[in-house]
């Protein structure tokens, strides 16, 4: 149990899903923590971290919170290493942070836009994860499929889906956390670069 809290995905979770739980049933809680561009113009920051601890429904933090559970601990291992044991946590804060941006510029003078759920900061850990080992099967939707297939799969939805801009999901948010996923390791570890690539021409499964 000991060593379970000591992982900083998993305290994570549990932050995320205590604080998702109390937004469902206290509309005020929910309120004061989604992204909402004009909230931030007047200065309520702290909403471009917030808005990854509350969720729509049951199911969108189940899926988030779930693949945060498989492939953050993994992940960990490596960003624990930075920022005196810090950098993973550090990481998926930055994730939060960064994927909601373009959004923030985009609508922070659009009072009907709101945003809400960890999925720019999960779509970092995920694609970050891709970089170490793009031929593990991950399940999606219970259907085995190695992950690099699945990355592909899932940028060409989202640049599909936020084109047509129809089913009130931030997709752009899911595309601009993987790239700050990708971005981030590389920078911190440049020769994941060449071991990527060798990964990905010498398929495993």
């Amino acid at each position: 149990m000991s060593t379970l809290l000591a992982s900083h995905s998993i305290l994570i979770i549990i932050i995320t899903v205590a604080i998702s739980l109390v937004a469902f049933s206290q509309r005020r809680v929910l309120d004061n923590l989604i992204f909402w561009g004009p909230a931030v113009q007047r200065g309520e920051y702290y909403r471009l971290f917030t808005y990854g601890f509350v969720h729509t429904d049951g199911f969108h933090l189940l899926f988030n919170m779930m693949t945060l559970f498989f492939f953050g601990r993994i992940l960990e291992v490596f960003y624990r290493q930075f920022a005196f044991e810090m950098g993973f946590a550090l990481f998926y804060l930055g994730g939060l942070f960064v994927s909601i941006l373009p959004s923030y510029f985009k609508h922070k003078n659009n009072p009907q836009y709101l945003s809400l759920g960890a999925s720019g900061a999960v779509s970092a850990v995920l694609f970050a994860y891709i970089l170490f080992q793009p031929w593990k099967l991950i399940f999606v939707f219970f259907i085995p499929m190695p992950a690099i297939i699945f990355a592909v799969l899932y940028v060409g939805y989202s640049v599909w889906a936020s084109k047509k801009n129809n089913d009130h999901i931030n997709h752009d948010a899911h595309l601009w956390g993987a790239a700050y996923g990708i971005i981030m390791t590389i920078i911190l570890e440049p020769n994941i670069v060449p071991y990527f690539f060798s990964q990905l021409l010498n398929p495993r499964f």
